[in-house]
C-alpha cells in the first residue's frame, strides 16, 4: 500500500445525480479524495465535472446522493457549511465585484457580524504571504474592474488560500495564467499537499494533469467511466478516453496569404490604468493567413482586440480597410465590414446571460435578412441557425430555449464560435479562442480556423498559449507593454526567442541596435 492509499480519507462524493430538465448533468458518480492527494477530473465540455463541483461546494442541490468532509456529511445547498468544513473552490467563471479592491474582495465574508472592523494590516500581510508563496502577485489596493482577466483568476486562487482551505476545487486555474505563472503554482501546490493540502484539480490541459495529479477520474455524458493512477497512463490515452475515441490534431499547411484586409499604421491608444495602450503598432492582416499574436496577459491584447472590434479609436495614427482610410470607426461599421469577434471573457463581452441560446446566437445579426425584415423577426430562422450550431459544434444544453448562463463554459465557447465562423466572415478576431475546451473541441476549432484561412479570411489569432501560436499561425507578433514585434515566419523562432520578446527583451535590442 502506497502512503496515498494509506492516508485518511477527506473526501467522498457517494452516488451523486444531478438532473437539469431531461438533461443528466451527473449519473450515479461516486468519488474520494485523500489527504495529501491530487485527483484530476477530466471529461469533455459538459460531462459534468463543474456541476459535480458545485455540488460539493453547496451551489447546487444534488437530486441524489451524498458529500461527505472528513467524516461529515454535509448538508446540502449549503456553501458556507461547505467552507466551514475546509472547503475553498477557484471557480472557472470570477466571482468577483469589480468596484472593490482586491484586498476587499479577497477579505469580503471572512468576518463575523459580531466583529466590528476588519484588521487591514493583519489581512494585508496574509494576503502578502500568499502572494509570495505562491507566485500569484497582485496589487492589493487595484480595484477588481481595472485588472486584466489573468489578474483577476490571480485573485479568485488567493481568495480561496486566504480562507485557510484544506480541501482546493481548481475549476480550469491556469486558463489565464502564463506557462511560468503556471508552473510557480505547481511549485507551490506541491508544497502545500506535502503539507496535507488535498486538491481536485480540473483541467483541459493534459500536459497539466500529467505534471501535477496523482490520479485521474474521466467523466463522459455525466458518467465516471475511469480512474486510473496518473503513473498508468499518457496524453494520448487522456484524450481517448476523455471522448471516447482516437484524438488527433488537424494538419497545418503553409497559408496563401492575399492582400492585406486591415492595416494599422503607427497607432497609439492611451494606456488604461494598469493596463498599457498601443505603442505605435503597425500590423498588416491578409486574407488567406493566420497571424498569432503572443505576450504575457496584460500587455496590449485587449487594447488591440478592442480597437480592431470598433469598441475604440487611435488617438494618433490610422487604420485602413481594403486600403481605404476609416475616418470613424465603430463596432457596428466593425460588423459590417465582415469583422467577427471571439472575445476574450464570454460573459462580459460575448453573451447576455439572461437571453436563451437563439438570442445569443444572432446578438451581431439580428437585423439583418434572413434574421430581420421590415423590421420583422424571423424567430424560426434564427432557431435554425442555433441548432445548426447546437449540432454542428456539439453544444450540450437542453435545447436552444436554454439561458445561456445555465451552461457551462466551454459550451458557451463552442455557441460563440459557431456564431462566428458559421457568418463566414472576412475578418476574425479570435481572442482566446479555445480557452476551457476540452482536446476534442480544440481541434475542432483550430480546424475551422484553417478551413476559414483558407477560404481567404484574415485571421488574428490572440492567444497566451504558445504552442497553440506556434502550431496555427503562418506569422507570429509578440505584444509586451503595448509594443508589437516584427512578424516572425512560421518555424523562424523558437518558444525560448519568442519568449525574451515576450520578456521585454528583444524591444530593448532592436532599440539599441537602432541606435
Amino acid at each position: 500500500m502506497t502512503g496515498a492509499e494509506a492516508a485518511q480519507v477527506v473526501l467522498r462524493l457517494d452516488s451523486i445525480t444531478k438532473r437539469f430538465g431531461k438533461l443528466v448533468a451527473n449519473d450515479a458518480v461516486s468519488l474520494s479524495l485523500r489527504e495529501g492527494e491530487v485527483i484530476a477530473l477530466l471529461g469533455e465540455n459538459g460531462a459534468g465535472k463543474t456541476t459535480l463541483m458545485n455540488i460539493l461546494f453547496g451551489q447546487y442541490t444534488a437530486d441524489e446522493g451524498a458529500v461527505e468532509v472528513f467524516g461529515q456529511t454535509l448538508p446540502p445547498g449549503n456553501p458556507r457549511a461547505a467552507l466551514d468544513a475546509g472547503v475553498g473552490m477557484v471557480h472557472q467563471h470570477f466571482t468577483l465585484a469589480d468596484n472593490m479592491t482586491v484586498l476587499e474582495n479577497i477579505t469580503l465574508g471572512t468576518r463575523s457580524l459580531f466583529s466590528p472592523r476588519l484588521d487591514r494590516a493583519a489581512a494585508r500581510d496574509k494576503l502578502a504571504k500568499l502572494s509570495a508563496d505562491f507566485g500569484l502577485q497582485v496589487h492589493p489596493d487595484a480595484r477588481v474592474g481595472s485588472l486584466t482577466v489573468g489578474e483577476r483568476q490571480r485573485v479568485e486562487i488567493l481568495k480561496a488560500l486566504y480562507r485557510d482551505a484544506r480541501i482546493l476545487i481548481l475549476d480550469e486555474p491556469t486558463a489565464v495564467l502564463t506557462p511560468q505563472e503556471t508552473e510557480d503554482l505547481f511549485a507551490t501546490l506541491r508544497k502545500a499537499v506535502k503539507l496535507g493540502l488535498s486538491v481536485v484539480f480540473i483541467s483541459h490541459k493534459l500536459h497539466e494533469v500529467m505534471a501535477i495529479s496523482d490520479r485521474v477520474l474521466i467523466l463522459r455524458h455525466g458518467r465516471l467511466v475511469a480512474e486510473r493512477p496518473i503513473a498508468e497512463v499518457d496524453e494520448e490515452t487522456l484524450a481517448a478516453l476523455m471522448v471516447g475515441s482516437e484524438v488527433s490534431a488537424p494538419r497545418v499547411a503553409a497559408g496563401q496569404p492575399g492582400a492585406a484586409l486591415l492595416r494599422l499604421h503607427e497607432v497609439t491608444t492611451p494606456d488604461r490604468g494598469s493596463a498599457p495602450g498601443l505603442k505605435r503598432v503597425s500590423l498588416s492582416l491578409h486574407g488567406g493567413q493566420i497571424t498569432g499574436l503572443a505576450g504575457v496577459s496584460g500587455n496590449g491584447q485587449g487594447e488591440l482586440a478592442d480597437l480592431i472590434g470598433g469598441l475604440t479609436g487611435p488617438d494618433t495614427g490610422r487604420l485602413e480597410l481594403d486600403g481605404a482610410h476609416l475616418q470613424s470607426w465603430s463596432p457596428r461599421e466593425a460588423v459590417h465590414a465582415g469583422i467577427a469577434r471571439i472575445p476574450e471573457d464570454r460573459h462580459k463581452t460575448g453573451t447576455i446571460a439572461e437571453f436563451d441560446l437563439i438570442e445569443n446566437a444572432i446578438l451581431e445579426s439580428y437585423a439583418r435578412p434572413p434574421y430581420s425584415r421590415s423590421g420583422w423577426m424571423n424567430w424560426g430562422r434564427a432557431e435554425a441557425f442555433t441548432r445548426e450550431i447546437i449540432d454542428t459544434y456539439d453544444v450540450r444544453c437542453p435545447g436552444p430555449g436554454t439561458r445561456i448562463r445555465l451552461l457551462s463554459g466551454g459550451n458557451m465557447q463552442k455557441l460563440i464560435l459557431g456564431r462566428v465562423l458559421e457568418a463566414d466572415p472576412r475578418i476574425i478576431l479570435a481572442n482566446q479562442p479555445v480557452r476551457g475546451l476540452d482536446i476534442g473541441a480544440v481541434n475542432y476549432v483550430h480546424s475551422q480556423l484553417l478551413a476559414a484561412r483558407d477560404r481567404g479570411a484574415a485571421v488574428l489569432l490572440i492567444s497566451e498559449d504558445l504552442d497553440e501560436i506556434m502550431a496555427l499561425s503562418d506569422v507570429i507578433h509578440v505584444i509586451s507593454e503595448g509594443r508589437l514585434s516584427p512578424g516572425f515566419a512560421r518555424g523562424t523562432m523558437t518558444p525560448a526567442e519568442l519568449g525574451v520578446w515576450m520578456a521585454g527583451q528583444g524591444f530593448e535590442k532592436e532599440t539599441a541596435h537602432a541606435s
